[in-house]
C-alpha cells in the first residue's frame, strides 16, 4: 500500500515525518518535514512530540510541510517473534518499587509511578511492525514518529492528554490495569489509584475552567488490559487557554504520581534511566482550531540495533512488587506481540 511504501522510503532518506492513525478510525495521515532541521515547539501549529520530563520539545509544523491522508485497507497480519530480554530486571524492578512503597508509607508521596526499559537485542522490520500494530490495535492512537536528531519512535498509546475544540476540552483520568477478561473486578488499591487521578486534575482545572463535567469511572478495554477511565470536560477562559491546560496537566499523576513534584523528584533520583520520550505527549496542536494530544504509552523506541519498550506501573501504599512486575511484562506484550523480524 502506497503509505508505507513512502514510510519506508522516507526513512531511507533520513527525513523527519511522522504517520498517525486516531483511535477508531481507518485514516492514516502523513506528515513530512522538508527538512531535517530540529524545530524546538513554541507554538506552531503542529504534530508535537513532547519529553516527559526536560528535553527536547520538538514540532513538525504543518505550514510549509506536506500533509497527505488516506484510509487503510485491510492489512494482513505479519507474524510476530517473541524476542528475548537482554537482561533480567526482575529483582532490581521489585528494589525499586518496594523503595517507592516505603517512601509512600513514609508520607513523601501518596502514589508514584515507576518505569523501566526492557532492551530487546534484535532488528524488526519497522514497516511490517507498525502495520501490525494498526491492525491490532484498533481503539487506541497508533503512530511512527522519526527524526534524525531524535531517533525512531512508535506506539499504541490508550490515553488522550486532552482533545480541544475552540474552547471546549476533554480528558481523561486513567488509571488502574489488569488482564482483560469479560468480568473485570477491580480492587480497592486500582480504584483508589484512578481516583487519585481523577481528583488531582479536578483540584487543578476546577477554578480555571466553566462548565466542568466530571464521568463516573468505567472499565475500558486496551489491547489485552483493561483500565479504569473517566472522562472530565469542561470550557476553557479567557484567562487559561489550550497551553496553560496542557502545562497544567503534563505529566499527568497517571505517568508521574501524586503529588506531581514530590513523585516526579523521587523518579529522577531512583528510576536509574532517562524516560526521554516515554510517558511524554504527542499528537496535533492547534490543526484547524482543534488540538489533539495522547500521553506517549506502550511504546518503543529503535535505537541502532536494540528495540528499547518502556513500561511503567503506578505504586501505591498496598502495592505488591512481584505484582507490580507482572504488571509491567503485561503492558511490554502490547509491543512485543507486534514484533516482526528484519
Amino acid at each position: 500500500m502506497q503509505v508505507f511504501e513512502e514510510i519506508q522510503f522516507f526513512l531511507s532518506q533520513q527525513k523527519p515525518f511522522v504517520c498517525y492513525v486516531k483511535p477508531n478510525e481507518i485514516v492514516w495521515n502523513l506528515l513530512v518535514q522538508q527538512n531535517d532541521e530540529m524545530i524546538e515547539f513554541s507554538n506552531q501549529a503542529g504534530f508535537v512530540f513532547m519529553p516527559f520530563h526536560e528535553g527536547k520539545q520538538v514540532v513538525i509544523p504543518f505550514e510549509g510541510n506536506s500533509f497527505s491522508q488516506g484510509n487503510i485497507e485491510k492489512l494482513e497480519q505479519k507474524l510476530s517473534e517473541n524476542f528475548t530480554t537482554q537482561t533480567n530486571q526482575k529483582e532490581a524492578f521489585e528494589d525499586l518499587v518496594s523503595k517507592g512503597v516505603s517512601a509512600i508509607q513514609k508520607d513523601e508521596f501518596q502514589k508514584v509511578v515507576l518505569s523501566r526499559k526492557i532492551i530487546l537485542k534484535e532488528q524488526i522490520s519497522i514497516v511490517e511492525t507498525f502495520q501490525n500494530l494498526i491492525s491490532s490495535y484498533a481503539t487506541a492512537f497508533r503512530y511512527l514518529f522519526f527524526h534524525p536528531n531524535i531517533g525512531l519512535w512508535m506506539g499504541a498509546t490508550p490515553e488522550q492528554l486532552v482533545k480541544i475544540n475552540q474552547n471546549h476540552f476533554e480528558t481523561v483520568a486513567l488509571a488502574g490495569t489488569q488482564l482483560y477478561s469479560e468480568n473485570v473486578i477491580w480492587a480497592t488499591k486500582e480504584i483508589e489509584e484512578q481516583q487519585f487521578v481523577t481528583d488531582y486534575i479536578v483540584a487543578k482545572v476546577k477554578d480555571k475552567v466553566t462548565k466542568l463535567i466530571i464521568s463516573d469511572a468505567k472499565t475500558v478495554k486496551a489491547g489485552n488490559l483493561a483500565h479504569l477511565k473517566s472522562s472530565i470536560s469542561g470550557e476553557l477562559t479567557a484567562d487559561f487557554q489550550a497551553n496553560d491546560l496542557i502545562k497544567t496537566l503534563h505529566p499527568t499523576p497517571a505517568v508521574c504520581g501524586l503529588p506531581k513534584e514530590n513523585a516526579i523528584d523521587f523518579i529522577l533520583k531512583n528510576e536509574g534511566y532517562n524516560r526521554k520520550f516515554y510517558a511524554g505527549f504527542l499528537g496535533e496542536y492547534n490543526k484547524d482550531n482543534q488540538t489533539d494530544l495522547f500521553v506517549n504509552l506502550r511504546c518503543l523506541e529503535v535505537e541502532n540495533d536494540v528495540v528499547n519498550i518502556y513500561v511503567g506501573c503506578g505504586i501505591t501504599k498496598d502495592s505488591n512488587p512481584e505484582k507490580e512486575f507482572i504488571e509491567t511484562e503485561n503492558k511490554s506484550m502490547t509491543m512485543r506481540n507486534v514484533l516482526v523480524s528484519k
